[in-house]
């Protein structure tokens, strides 16, 4: 306990401790939202698709985040319209989508000279190195995605547990999905500094799906996950400063092992009880 103490003491890690928290909060409001709404495919596809926005950044030499935000929030839009009107063939459409956004993001990083640096911190993230900058934009996101949950509550629950229902109630539905699809994909870019892109899935569905198990209200299980997100970016930082191993890996090395041991010992009670 001693060493984990003064572990939060070095003024990077306390920085980053600020950043996990906040980091934690984003993750515990879209992952609810991206698991119950059963989006955690179209969150991989919006992911993994950004990678094209990072490589159009990198060739184009322009600015990082608005480049990459504009381009995620595109792909999540057009990924909307073709779950709401192409359902029975939106595997196969996401797919295809997630695929052309890497291969161009690859392609656009291989055409751009010079050795790109930071393209491994987009990629796999670097919470350690994180900017005030950094951290006021999470801060942002975290108050904007708090005051429409607060404000939106009813409508969004709605949305999430029956799409149809909502709309017999006269709730715009299909304006309230999109949201949740665009607050999804700038969520995602804001979290690439922290675990990655090609991590940052598993940190909004993880935490979230073992919230849903102990949770009786959408309520409960964003802040249960925000718990058990800021709970296991803690968890990875300590282990990885202890092995002198990069953190956002580690990280999700962290909720995975809580993730199986919890189903392992869900499993072995039920079979116990059968």
């Amino acid at each position: 306990m001693a060493e984990l103490i003064s572990f939060f003491h070095l003024d990077f890690m306390r920085q980053a401790l600020l950043a996990s928290f906040l980091a934690a909060i984003a993750c515990g409001i879209i992952g609810s939202l991206v698991v119950v709404n059963r989006m955690v495919f179209l969150a991989g596809g919006i992911a993994h698709a950004a990678y094209g926005g990072v490589g159009l950044s990198l060739f184009f030499r322009l600015p990082m985040l608005p480049v990459v935000t504009s381009f995620s929030v595109l792909c999540a839009l057009l990924l909307g319209i073709i779950t709401f009107r192409r359902q029975h063939h939106a595997d196969a459409l996401v797919s295809a989508l997630w695929s052309i956004g890497m291969a161009l993001g690859a392609l656009l990083v291989s055409l751009t000279p010079g050795y790109q640096s930071d393209l491994m911190g987009y990629l796999f993230g670097s919470i350690l190195t994180i900017l005030p900058s950094d951290i006021m934009v999470m801060f942002i996101l975290d108050g904007v995605l708090l005051i429409w949950i607060w404000w939106f509550y009813r409508e969004i629950m709605a949305v999430s547990y029956d799409l149809e229902y909502a709309r017999v109630l006269g709730i715009p539905a299909t304006l309230i999905y999109y949201l949740i699809l665009v607050l999804t994909s700038v969520a995602i870019i804001l979290l690439m500094r922290f675990v990655g892109l090609v991590l940052v899935l598993a940190m909004l569905s993880i935490p979230s799906y073992l919230a849903e198990h102990w949770s009786g209200s959408l309520k409960t299980m964003m802040f249960l996950s925000s718990v058990f997100s800021f709970v296991f970016m803690v968890l990875g930082l300590w282990i990885s400063y202890e092995l002198n191993l990069p953190a956002g890996p580690v990280m999700i090395i962290v909720s995975g092992v809580s993730f199986s041991v919890v189903e392992v010992t869900r499993y072995m009670a039920l079979r116990k009880k059968s």
